[in-house]
C-alpha cells in the first residue's frame, strides 16, 4: 500500500492519472476474479450435476467449457436434490458469514454506492463467489453478472479504504470495480464502463464522475479475462460470431414496437413476480439459512415438471442455470424451439429465477433477463413471420432484440444494454430496431425497476447531497437590502450611562453604534448590554458609552454578498450588523438587519419557484 500511495502522490489528485493506476488495479482483480468464479461455476457443475444427475447445461458458442462431462442417462429427481443442496451451502454460507450478499448482488454495491459511502465489507467479494458458484453451478436460475460485479465493487471499496481516499473517490472505485466486472465476464469493456455510471440511477441520469475510471477498469478485466481463454474464441462474442441480421424496411418498426409492448407487460410481471416472491420468502418463521434451499427445490420440481410435459425435451432445462445453450438456439435457429417452448421457457424463467434468488440464492439477473427477452422475441418474431412473411423474415432478429429491450426497461439502463447485447451477439445490423424498443420499453417501464436501491437522478442521491443546492441568494449584495436612509441614532463615545438609558426608554432601537468627535465609528453596545447597570444607579454618573461598548465588533460592507452576512450574523448570534465603508473603516455608512436579509432570501426563493413552474 506504501508503494501505491507513493505512485498516487506523484499525481496531481485531480488529474486522469490517479484513476489509471486505480482503476487499473482493480480491473486486475476483477479480471481474476471472473476467472476464479468462471472455474468455480464450472467445476461445481462437474462435481455435481454432472457426476451424478448425468447433466450439464448447454453453454454459449463462445462460451469456453474447462471440463468435459461423461456422457450418461439423466436421473432428474437427482437433479432437484443436488439444487437443494445447493441452495443449502450457499445459504448457509451466506446468512452466516455476509447477509448483504444475499440476492442478486449488484443492488447491493448500488445501495453502498448511494447510502453506506461506498463501504463494502472485504469478506462480501469472497462470500459471494462462493456462494453464487454453487447457486450457479448446482442449477440454481441466475446470472453471472451480480456476483462479479460485488466481486469489482468490492475490491474498489477495499482499496479506496485502505489507501484512505475521499468519500467521494471510494464511490467511484466501487462503480469501476462493477463495470470491470460486468465488462470481463460478458467481454464488453465499453458496456462495462456504461453500465457503471449508469445503472445507479432509474431515471434518465448519468453517473458521469465514474465513466473514465469504469473504462479504464474495464478495459484492464476484459484483457486479463481473455487470456484465459483458447484463442479461437478469446475475442470472440459471447454468443459467437455468426449472428448476422438485417433491418431491411422501416415497415418492420410496426411488429417491432409490438414486441416492445410484449416486453414491457412482461418485464412487470417479472420485477413483480420476483419481488413477490422474495416478500414471501422473508414472511416465512423459519431461519433464513435454509429458504434457498426450498426456493432450489420448488425451482427443480417446475422444471422437471416441465420436462415431462415437453416429452423430455431438455431444451426445457434453460429455466435452470444461466440458460444460454437454449437462447443461443433461439438466436440461431429459433424455428427449431417453436412458440410454445419459447413462451414457456420465458415464463418459467420469471418462475425458477424468482425462486431461487428472492428466496436469499446468489446469482445475478442480467442473465435471467436475457433469456426471457431473448427467449419472448423470438416468440414474437415467430409469431408474426406466420402472419406476416413478406416483411418478417428473420425471427431470430426479435430474439437479439428482444434481449436488449426486455432488460432496458426492468433494470433502467438503455444506452449499456443497447451496447452490452451488441458485443455479446456481435450482431449490429439491428441498431435501428433495438433503439426503437430499448427506448419505447424504457419510457414504458418507469413504475418498476429490478434493482430497488436505484434512485431517480443524482438529485435524489445521498452521495449527492449538497451538490445541487441552489444559492439563492447570489448575485444579490448588502446594498440591495440595508437601508441608509433609516434613522438611526449614534452615542458620542463619552456620553454618561444616565443619558444613555435616558435615551433606550425613548425609543425601539436595540443596537447602537458609538462614534468619536469625528463621527467615526470606534464601537457599538445593545440594550442588553446596559441593562446590567440598570439596578446600579450609582454608576450611572461615572459611567460613559465606551465603558459599555465593544470595539471588536463584526461588520460587513455595501458590496458583501448576503451569504458573507448570513454567515456572520449566524456566526456572532446577533440580529444587526453595522455597515462600513470598505475604503474607511471608520465611517458607518447604516445598520443591516437579520430579518431584511432573510426577507430577500425568502423573496428570491419564491421567484425561483414561479420560474421553475413556468
Amino acid at each position: 500500500m506504501k508503494a501505491i500511495r507513493t505512485i498516487l502522490e506523484s499525481f496531481d489528485l485531480r488529474s486522469s492519472g490517479k484513476w489509471i493506476v486505480l482503476a487499473s488495479l482493480v480491473g486486475v482483480v476483477a479480471g481474476l476474479g471472473a476467472i476464479i468464479f468462471q472455474l468455480l461455476g464450472q467445476l461445481v457443475v462437474h462435481v455435481s450435476l454432472s457426476q451424478f444427475a448425468g447433466y450439464a447445461p448447454p453453454e454459449a458458442a463462445g462460451e469456453h467449457v474447462l471440463f468435459e462431462h461423461p456422457s450418461g442417462t439423466m436421473v432428474p429427481w437427482m437433479i432437484v436434490l443436488i439444487m437443494m443442496i445447493g441452495g443449502l451451502i450457499s445459504g448457509l454460507l451466506i446468512y452466516t458469514f455476509a447477509p448483504e450478499a444475499e440476492g442478486h448482488g449488484t443492488d447491493a454495491a448500488i445501495d453502498a454506492f448511494h447510502n453506506k459511502r461506498g463501504v463494502i465489507r472485504g469478506r462480501i467479494p469472497f462470500i459471494k463467489t462462493i456462494a453464487s458458484a454453487i447457486t450457479l453451478g448446482t442449477g440454481g436460475s441466475g446470472g453471472r453478472e451480480g456476483p462479479i460485479a460485488q466481486i469489482g465493487a468490492g475490491f474498489g471499496s477495499w482499496l479506496g479504504t485502505k489507501l484512505k481516499l475521499s468519500h467521494r473517490d471510494r464511490r467511484i472505485m466501487l462503480a469501476a470495480g462493477m463495470g470491470a466486472g460486468v465488462g470481463a465476464i460478458f467481454r464488453a469493456p465499453l458496456a462495462g464502463a456504461v453500465f457503471a455510471g449508469e445503472i445507479l440511477y432509474s431515471d434518465a441520469d448519468l453517473e458521469a464522475d465514474v465513466i473514465v475510471p469504469a473504462a479504464t477498469s474495464s478495459i484492464v478485466a476484459y484483457s486479463v479475462y481473455t487470456q484465459s481463454l483458447p484463442a479461437e474464441t478469446r475475442f470472440m462474442p459471447l454468443f459467437g460470431d455468426a449472428l448476422e441480421h438485417s433491418f431491411n424496411s422501416p415497415i418492420e418498426l410496426i411488429p417491432y414496437a409490438a414486441l416492445a409492448v410484449i416486453l414491457t407487460i412482461v418485464g412487470m410481471i417479472y420485477v413483480k413476480t420476483f419481488y413477490g416472491t422474495h416478500d414471501l420468502f422473508h414472511r416465512l418463521p423459519i431461519i433464513p439459512h435454509i429458504r434457498p434451499a426450498i426456493g432450489a427445490g420448488f425451482a427443480g420440481i417446475l422444471a422437471i415438471g416441465l420436462l415431462h410435459l415437453f416429452q423430455g425435451d431438455t431444451r426445457v432445462f434453460a429455466t435452470l442455470g444461466t440458460g444460454y445453450g437454449t437462447l443461443q438456439t433461439a438466436l440461431t435457429s429459433a424455428a427449431d424451439l417453436g412458440v410454445p417452448l419459447l413462451l414457456t421457457i420465458a415464463f418459467a424463467k420469471i418462475a425458477t429465477t424468482s425462486l431461487t434468488i428472492s428466496s436469499g440464492g446468489s446469482g445475478g439477473v442480467f442473465g435471467p433477463s436475457m433469456v426471457i427477452g431473448g427467449c419472448l422475441g423470438a416468440a414474437v418474431g415467430l409469431g408474426f413471420q406466420s402472419i406476416w412473411p413478406s416483411v418478417v423474415t428473420e425471427p431470430e432478429a426479435f430474439a437479439v432484440v428482444g434481449m436488449a429491450g426486455f432488460f432496458a426497461g426492468v433494470a433502467r439502463a438503455p444506452v449499456s444494454t443497447i451496447i452490452m447485447v451488441r458485443a455479446m451477439t456481435g450482431d449490429f445490423g439491428l441498431l435501428v430496431p433495438t433503439m426503437l424498443v430499448v427506448t419505447l420499453t424504457f419510457v414504458t417501464s418507469q413504475n418498476w425497476t429490478l434493482y430497488r436501491k436505484q434512485v431517480p437522478t443524482r438529485m435524489d442521491s445521498k452521495a449527492h447531497r449538497g451538490d445541487f443546492i441552489i444559492d439563492v441568494l447570489e448575485g444579490l449584495r448588502v446594498r440591495d437590502v440595508f437601508k441608509p436612509e433609516r434613522k438611526l441614532i449614534l452615542i458620542p463615545e463619552g456620553m454618561k450611562l444616565d443619558d444613555i438609558v435616558h435615551r433606550l426608554a425613548r425609543n425601539h432601537q436595540h443596537y447602537f453604534p458609538v462614534v468619536d468627535a469625528e463621527n467615526s465609528i470606534v464601537g457599538i453596545f445593545t440594550d442588553n448590554d446596559v441593562r446590567s447597570y440598570l439596578y446600579d444607579d450609582t454608576l450611572w454618573e461615572l459611567a460613559v458609552a465606551r465603558d459599555v461598548m465593544v470595539t471588536n465588533f463584526t461588520s460587513v460592507g455595501p458590496d458583501d454578498d448576503l451569504n458573507t452576512a448570513l454567515k456572520r450574523f449566524t456566526s456572532m448570534n446577533v440580529d444587526e450588523l453595522p455597515v462600513i465603508e470598505p475604503k474607511n473603516k471608520t465611517k458607518l455608512l447604516g445598520m443591516i438587519r437579520r430579518k431584511e436579509v432573510i426577507s430577500a432570501y425568502n423573496q428570491r426563493l419564491m421567484e425561483h419557484k414561479e420560474a421553475a413552474a413556468e
